[in-house]
């Protein structure tokens, strides 16, 4: 097998929490004591604001506002975003953070292939773009080559947040959602399942063998009390639909 990525799925997050979750995993992934590991969430409402945001142009609009130490300038998450963080240690020959960025870019890109829209990058832009307006915001950093932050697609985000202020710098109102291009199912499962696919791809890693669901108390038909759902079980045992 090759490198090996865990994923953890946290559900609705404070934004706050899983910051800090992400510097504790990024000191694990420093010491080898764990895998890459990708983090996915969907954020209550917040802004954010990055490294390159002036002082000047920190928004005020009745949100929580938490400067990060990401680059990037202000933007806003909330629900209907798929939030991925990548706790990835480069290896030698990818280390070189505008590689980085544009590799990221590329997951976006190809998953909104994958539902048939055409996804682009901007030149000197850093994020995804669905013609004129961007659908996708990107704002990483890194300590020793273990990387955290990340990248937050808009499915069906509130527009109306972002065109309080300059998201990313740019004007007001340039923001889409994917759902007002292509009709989505409910949720953010799909998305989930297609940014683990292709972040495999282009990091050249790999999901844990799943376990044998045969040798679980009840046998493979035990699915657990109705509605449960564990969200952290390494690979991606709770989505049957991951193309394998």
């Amino acid at each position: 097998m090759g490198r090996i990525i865990q994923v953890k799925q946290i559900g609705f997050s404070r934004y706050a929490e899983s910051r800090e979750l992400q510097k504790q995993l990024v000191e694990q992934r420093l010491k080898d004591e764990i895998d890459d590991t990708l983090v996915i969430t969907e954020h209550e409402a917040v802004i954010t604001v990055g490294r390159g945001t002036p002082k000047d142009e920190i928004p005020d609009v009745g949100l929580e506002v938490i400067e990060t130490e990401r680059g990037g300038e202000a933007t806003y998450h909330g629900p209907g975003q798929l939030v991925a963080y990548p706790i990835f240690k480069l290896p030698e020959g990818r280390r070189d953070l505008h590689r980085y960025l544009r590799d990221l870019e590329e997951v976006v890109i190809r998953c909104l292939a994958e539902v048939e829209v055409e996804g682009e990058r901007r030149e000197g832009l850093t994020g995804v773009w669905i013609g004129d307006k961007k659908v996708c915001s990107i704002g990483v950093t890194a300590k020793s080559w273990v990387t955290y932050h990340g990248f937050a697609l808009n499915l069906r985000s509130d527009l109306d947040a972002f065109a309080r202020f300059k998201p990313c710098g740019l004007a007001p109102g340039v923001m889409t959602n994917l759902c007002d291009h292509v009709e989505l199912p409910p949720g953010n499962l799909l998305f989930q399942v297609l940014a683990v696919k292709h972040i495999c791809e282009i990091f050249e890693l790999e999901l844990p063998p799943a376990p044998d669901l045969a040798d679980a108390p009840g046998g493979a038909c035990d699915s657990g009390p109705p509605g449960s759902q564990p969200t952290d079980l390494g690979g991606f045992p709770t989505l049957p639909i991951f193309p394998g």
